[in-house]
């Protein structure tokens, strides 16, 4: 296993951590595979990766609530001598909370749920404007830095699928942040924070860690023939898996890449790939940059998210329904996006909302019918979350 310094936190990760979001599970997700899940995460950690990553909703039967995730983990962890070796890191679901009082008791859950008495790295999660003004104006800087004098949490640090804007805005508001969790892969590399937000990362010496290396294992799986025939074409011969992962690798700004792992037969493939040094060619770099094009080429729409049809009346955030849309339908399956369109995406401004008011039609620059295709999100998507 190959590792590297998590920023200014000090720590040597191994650069592949165990992402705990997509366990192997029976009758439903949060019926988690205890046996299986267990013998994963144990040839995981005898084989070098030392971060764990969890979150309180994971593992839950829809995208909210207490999930089995952490629960799974405590008990886990009590049945073997692995939690001190183990960075551990959770999140707090910053959506769910509505007084201060919120943060410690959630907090508290965690811990109790996890059977431990401190966290190695404690986020806020997933947060995107509305949740951070939010728990700003609750004085979450506060609970951060009792948090971290009590000795509940080592290191604080938060998720997001924002800007880059607004990233570097909730960066430089608290000093005491170590670590950020951006999503990043070869296809999304200006797409939310994206290269701009490592970048930034880095030179705060803020530890950096990527969600979302294979978008969902959709990079790896239904292989267009026309990615094929460029992967062919590439000096070295790399499987798709082998491909993303070292192409983050292979950053100076990305520390450490979480993948949520539902096989053995995966877990040990990734970590074959993370415990080998693998130098990308600028021919290659090429090939890689030339399969995101043409996978750019099935996108649904010509939207190019130069914000002219916001603000819609009716409050429906057409540019990110689009957007994800757009990801889904390149990768050419819904599922590729449907989890942060029901989550990033507030149920009133869904493309369900829209109502054929046709206000924003003359202001696309791409002479969209935006209704039509607020449509098309609909009936791709449907109206609740049920893709797991």
């Amino acid at each position: 296993m190959i590792y590297n310094t998590l920023g200014k936190t000090g720590l040597e990760v191994s650069r592949l951590g165990f992402g705990t979001m997509r366990l192997p599970t029976k009758t439903n997700n949060a019926d988690i595979n205890k046996e299986e899940a267990s013998k994963m995460l144990t040839y995981a950690i005898e084989n070098g990766v030392n971060i764990i990553d969890t979150a309180y909703p994971y593992h839950s039967e829809g995208l909210e609530g207490s999930g089995e995730s952490e629960r799974f983990l405590g008990e886990y962890f009590k049945e073997n001598s692995y939690r001190d070796e183990i960075i551990l890191q959770t999140k707090s679901p910053v959506w769910a909370v509505e007084k201060k009082s919120d943060f410690d008791m959630f907090l508290d859950e965690q811990l109790e749920k996890l059977q431990t008495d401190y966290i190695d790295i404690y986020m806020l999660h997933s947060l995107n404007v509305a949740d951070w003004e939010k728990v700003r104006d609750l004085n979450v800087f506060d609970f951060l830095d009792d948090a971290l004098s009590s000795g509940k949490v080592k290191h604080v640090g938060f998720s997001s699928h924002i800007e880059v804007d607004y990233v570097i805005e909730i960066i430089d508001e608290y000093p005491k942040w170590e670590v950020a969790m951006t999503q990043l892969n070869y296809l999304d590399e200006y797409y939310q924070s994206g290269v701009m937000g490592t970048n930034y990362l880095k030179q705060v010496n803020m530890g950096s860690m990527i969600m979302e290396p294979l978008r969902g294992g959709r990079l790896v799986n239904n292989i267009p023939d026309e990615v094929k025939e460029l992967w062919d074409m590439a000096e070295v011969k790399r499987t798709p898996v082998e491909w993303a992962l070292q192409y983050l690798w292979n950053r100076d700004d990305v520390d450490c890449v979480f993948s949520g792992m539902t096989t053995m037969d995966q877990v040990k493939d990734n970590i074959r790939i993370a415990s080998t040094e693998d130098v990308i060619s600028d021919y290659d770099k090429e090939i890689i940059r030339e399969v995101a094009r043409t996978y750019r080429t099935f996108l649904g729409n010509d939207c190019t998210r130069c914000g002219y049809c916001m603000p819609c009346p009716h409050g429906v955030d057409i540019i990110n329904c689009l957007t994800e849309y757009n990801i889904a339908h390149m990768m050419r399956d819904p599922k590729a996006s449907a989890m942060q369109y029901f989550s990033l995406i507030d149920d009133d401004s869904r493309a369900d909302s829209c109502v054929q008011c046709e206000e924003c039609i003359p202001f696309c620059t791409q002479m969209l019918n935006i209704p039509e295709e607020l449509q098309k999100v609909y009936e791709y998507f449907g109206s609740e979350f049920d893709h797991f």
